[in-house]
């Protein structure tokens, strides 16, 4: 579906050709699948709008064939369960901080089939940059191609991702971090689409549907790769 026709109606997952592993669609729509939360030291507000979370949930559910739980689940990299859950999200203003042992966490997470999206909501980017690199020194984050597929999988995003709140002059970015040829983190920056899951910032239906729409692919991509 083309981005810029955003009050239409949605196509079935795996439309225009796009490959599909119907397997896993089977299993998600059998058990509700969990989206966690980072919580995270520094100072950095990682619990603003605890509405996001659930509110993505429901459109996925609602929009395709894949039920997510509607609870949102808050776990520290520490905590072991995270192992888990497929699918990490990190937001915030301000300063993020890992210890050496979380950022080894989260090396392992990642390299073990996870995968973290990360929105910067204004103040995290020096520092969220920062912890990446020493998680991943050999590795960077790098502005992802407007085809790549995390912006194809289910809802076309010709331009990148969508501005919800221009934090500085200039475009949204949106950049990945590969490992071992695979995209582990999805890093959106002036950007800020999470802030549209919420319906605290007022925002204008037609932005929170582009900000919901690059939410669910972002989802999508995740579980289907």
């Amino acid at each position: 579906m083309r981005e810029d026709s955003i009050l239409d109606s949605n196509p079935p997952l795996g439309d225009s050709g796009r490959r599909v592993n119907y397997l896993f669609l089977l299993l998600a729509a059998l058990s509700p699948i969990q989206l966690v939360r980072v919580q995270y030291g520094g100072g950095g507000d990682w619990y603003n709008d605890p509405d996001a979370l659930p509110n993505l949930a429901r459109e996925i559910s609602a929009r395709t064939s894949i039920l997510i739980a509607e609870d949102q689940k808050v776990l520290t990299l520490m905590d072991r369960e995270i192992a888990n859950y497929p699918v990490l999200y990190m937001t915030g203003h301000g300063k993020v901080s890992f210890s050496k042992a979380e950022r080894e966490r989260l090396r392992q997470y990642l390299r073990s089939g996870g995968f973290l999206y990360a929105d910067d909501d204004y103040g995290m980017d020096e520092s969220f940059r920062a912890e990446i690199a020493e998680a991943f020194p050999n590795s960077e984050l790098v502005e992802l191609p407007f085809n790549h597929p995390i912006y194809h999988i289910f809802y076309d995003f010709d331009n990148g991702p969508p501005q919800t709140h221009k934090h500085i002059e200039g475009p949204p970015k949106g950049f990945g971090l590969f490992d071992a040829g695979r995209l582990v983190i999805f890093y959106t920056y002036n950007s800020n689409p999470s802030d549209g899951w919420t319906a605290a910032h007022n925002d204008p239906p037609d932005v929170r549907e582009r900000a919901f729409r690059m939410g669910i692919n972002i989802v999508l991509y995740t579980l289907l790769n």
